[in-house]
């Protein structure tokens, strides 16, 4: 059974929630305090985060920058309905996804669900993928650059495992967001860019995705 981990100070959310969670396989643990999650995630890491925006002590992107600085565990962030900054920001700082509130439950399992199964790559059929200096170990979920292990976040290493797929091929945004979310391309096109531009800053000194303007993104092998 997946044990996740709910940071949210609404505890009249949580109850209910852990009752449909049983349903799917999946045990949900609640924290209404960030600093109190955030000693849970270091005692015993969850399989996957949800976490609020809004919250006491701190907010849900500074919860976000500290888990991030010492995991790549998965984080679903929620988010007031409507807020596409928050959405951007939440991107840009390492969440692999979100969800806007008020939502169904059945939404926000499918999306637990949808993230569980790329971190565990099952959806990735080549295992090792090589291009000059950078492998990408997909049954390991690793990115090695010049011998050194990346620290991507799922989404970040999902892109990367796309883009190696079919190096020189250029990717839409469209089909890039299909492709690591499972979900309608309509959802935000805009945060392909904020991961392409994150995904680029960790493989450097490594020059190799390139902007096809107009068209999308391109992986380019050692030789291209």
């Amino acid at each position: 059974m997946h044990r996740i981990l709910m940071i949210d100070d609404d505890q009249a959310l949580a109850t209910p929630l852990r009752d449909y969670f049983q349903r799917y396989g999946l045990e949900l643990e609640s924290s209404p305090l960030p600093s109190e999650g955030l000693d849970r995630i270091r005692r015993s890491p969850p399989d996957l985060v949800i976490l609020d925006i809004m919250l006491p002590e701190m907010d849900g992107f500074e919860v976000c920058r500290r888990i991030r600085r010492e995991s790549d565990l998965p984080i679903l962030m929620l988010t007031a309905r409507g807020e596409v900054m928050d959405r951007v920001v939440g991107l840009e700082i390492g969440a692999d996804d979100y969800l806007a509130k008020p939502f169904e439950p059945r939404e926000l399992v499918a999306r637990i669900q949808n993230i569980l199964k790329r971190s565990s790559g099952q959806s990735t059929p080549e295992k090792k993928i090589t291009l000059g200096e950078l492998v990408i170990d997909t049954e390991q979920q690793e990115a090695i650059r010049q011998g050194e292990t990346l620290n991507l976040t799922t989404l970040e290493f999902r892109l990367l495992a796309l883009l190696a797929s079919q190096p020189g091929k250029v990717f839409s945004r469209d089909e890039i967001l299909n492709g690591i979310k499972g979900v309608e391309a309509d959802l935000y096109t805009r945060s392909v860019d904020i991961l392409i531009s994150r995904l680029r800053h960790k493989l450097q000194p490594l020059d190799l995705i390139k902007t096809v303007w107009g068209s999308g993104y391109r992986l380019i092998g050692p030789s291209s």
